[in-house]
């Protein structure tokens, strides 16, 4: 008797592996590239892009220009492809980004036009003139709406925060020489709205079903923790109420947040938990923690050691809890660095580190100062 039941269990167990060999399963790359100051050679009204002139302090010419351009397509388009071969991403939220135009010429640039990636651009209030936006695969995801939520102060009395874009005496001189239009630019924000990106807000559908991707790029270490604890409160604050208008909302934190996994913003600001088990209603889930503290692997580079500022969190919706490895709805399945030899610098004092465009003030034709980071979702076909 006991031989007959534990042939009926071996059986049972064939059928099922039978069946799970049976089904077919569908992977999608959702990505985060800090493109590294992409501005164009032309100045923008009100923006300070004085040094990425042709008589700007990088002496930012066509040719240059073209060269980061082929890089960043180069390095867009491989994102991904580890895992998927010719397909590479859905979705790559990217910062750093000066205008339109760039973009344009960056989706036309081979091999990233080969994908025929689109993109979405909000321009905000910065005062370089940087902003988040996001590229994406329309066979692999479809956008239905976006909203840009402005970088609210806290605290600040609103005459502390300027309400225009002003020059320097320096800047002026270089846009006369240049003769370019040095107007003023009235931004008509609010008086609480910080002249720093905000939170570019993109919701779609990804696998037939909706997910929102939200692109950031915190304000920098030279601004003290605190902004960027209060960005990932504001972050956090938007998950929430996208959640209570949807609780199916499948929803993306990703940028370069300016912090680790491990700081505060992350933790506290937006509930990120370093293990699945550990995450409960109203926390992010962020793979990225272990990869930093554990594996000691980074996305930059600074003083010999590394931190990872490229992350990409998401809402307890996407995991798969039970380990049922249950993929009929979008899970997440794993993370990812995307090093690529190319990426990295291979002789001098910056070895070992991220290729960036300058250093030093000495033109690398360099790729970024970031390495990109990379999301794989899984989802059962039926």
């Amino acid at each position: 008797m006991k031989n007959l039941r534990l042939l009926f269990i071996v059986i049972l167990c064939g059928f099922a592996m039978n069946a799970l060999a049976q089904k077919k399963f569908s992977v999608y790359a959702v990505g985060f590239y800090n493109l590294e100051n992409l501005f164009d050679t032309c100045h923008d009204v009100g923006k300070r892009d004085f040094d990425f002139l042709p008589n700007g302090s990088y002496r930012w010419n066509a040719r240059k220009y073209k060269s980061k351009l082929r890089n960043m397509s180069r390095a867009l388009a491989d994102l991904g492809t580890d895992v998927l071969p010719n397909v590479g991403c859905a979705v790559i939220g990217v910062s750093e980004v000066e205008n339109c135009k760039a973009l344009d010429d960056l989706t036309a640039e081979e091999p990233l036009r080969a994908r025929n990636f689109k993109y979405i651009l909000v321009e905000g209030p910065d005062m370089r003139g940087v902003d988040c936006a996001l590229l994406y695969n329309p066979a692999l995801f479809t956008p239905t709406d976006t909203a840009y939520h402005y970088y609210i102060n806290k605290d600040v009395a609103p005459e502390e925060v300027e309400e225009t874009v002003k020059l320097t005496d320096e800047q002026k001189a270089m846009a006369d020489s240049a003769k370019l239009d040095t107007t003023v630019v009235e931004t008509g924000l609010p008086k609480n709205v910080s002249h720093t990106r905000g939170f570019l807000t993109i919701t779609g559908k990804l696998a037939g079903e909706t997910v929102t991707i939200i692109v950031c790029h915190w304000p920098s270490r030279f601004n003290g923790s605190e902004r960027r604890e209060w960005a990932g409160q504001q972050v956090h604050k938007i998950v929430e109420d996208l959640l209570a208008k949807n609780p199916d909302n499948k929803i993306f934190v990703m940028g370069d947040l300016n912090d680790d996994p491990t700081n505060k913003s992350v933790t506290e600001g937006l509930r990120g938990k370093a293990e699945i088990k550990d995450v409960k209603e109203g926390d992010m889930y962020n793979p990225w923690y272990n990869i930093l503290a554990k594996d000691g692997q980074g996305t930059l580079a600074y003083g010999g050691s590394w931190n990872l500022f490229d992350q990409i969190l998401m809402t307890p919706n996407v995991l798969d809890f039970s380990g049922k490895k249950d993929y009929t709805t979008l899970k997440y399945w794993k993370c990812q660095i995307q090093r690529r030899n190319y990426l990295i610098q291979t002789e001098g004092r910056y070895k070992g580190n991220p290729k960036r465009t300058h250093a030093g003030g000495v033109w690398l034709d360099g790729y970024s100062d970031h390495l990109p980071t990379v999301i794989y979702l899984v989802k059962e076909q039926r």
